[in-house]
């Protein structure tokens, strides 16, 4: 019976044991839940070295997972978060009307460069042909009849 004694205090030392781990992993966890991360004091009972080795290597791994970013920075400030990315969206949204209006003041600033050649052309044209030698020679072309005055023109004086 002794044999049977010495079984079920090995098994109970393990299952006592093996409490404390799975207690301990829930506790971590809640601490990343909580957003205390490795900020956590560890009990006396832990080794200073071997309790912050712990933290560290759980946090990392929490990291690694993104169980850490998930449960403590987006689901703690969820109206943050919202925030965040809602100015996001307007800041994409801003940038593309930006660039959209930068194209269409490209494509305006064009077309006065256009307009303004085309206004010079026609002014030039204008120019040439309303000179009187020109007038002359279109006159003659088309056979109207008329004549260039050989007087210069005279003022007519009424008086009531």
């Amino acid at each position: 019976m002794s044999g049977q004694t010495e079984d079920q205090a090995q098994g109970q030392m393990r299952n006592h044991v093996r409490d404390q781990v799975h207690s301990h992993a829930q506790v971590q966890t809640s601490r990343y839940s909580e957003g205390q991360g490795t900020q956590a004091k560890s009990s006396p009972a832990e080794g200073k070295g071997k309790g912050n080795g712990k933290s560290r290597g759980i946090f990392l791994k929490g990291l690694i997972s993104g169980t850490v970013i998930s449960d403590s920075i987006i689901l703690k400030d969820i109206r943050y978060s919202i925030l965040i990315v809602l100015l996001a969206i307007i800041f994409i949204a801003n940038r593309f009307n930006a660039e959209r209006m930068e194209r269409e003041i490209t494509v305006l600033e064009q077309e006065v460069r256009d307009l303004r050649a085309e206004a010079l052309s026609v002014s030039a044209d204008l120019g040439s042909v309303s000179r009187q030698s020109e007038i002359t020679d279109l006159v003659k072309e088309r056979g109207l009849g008329l004549q260039e005055l050989r007087e210069p023109p005279y003022r007519i004086v009424v008086n009531e």
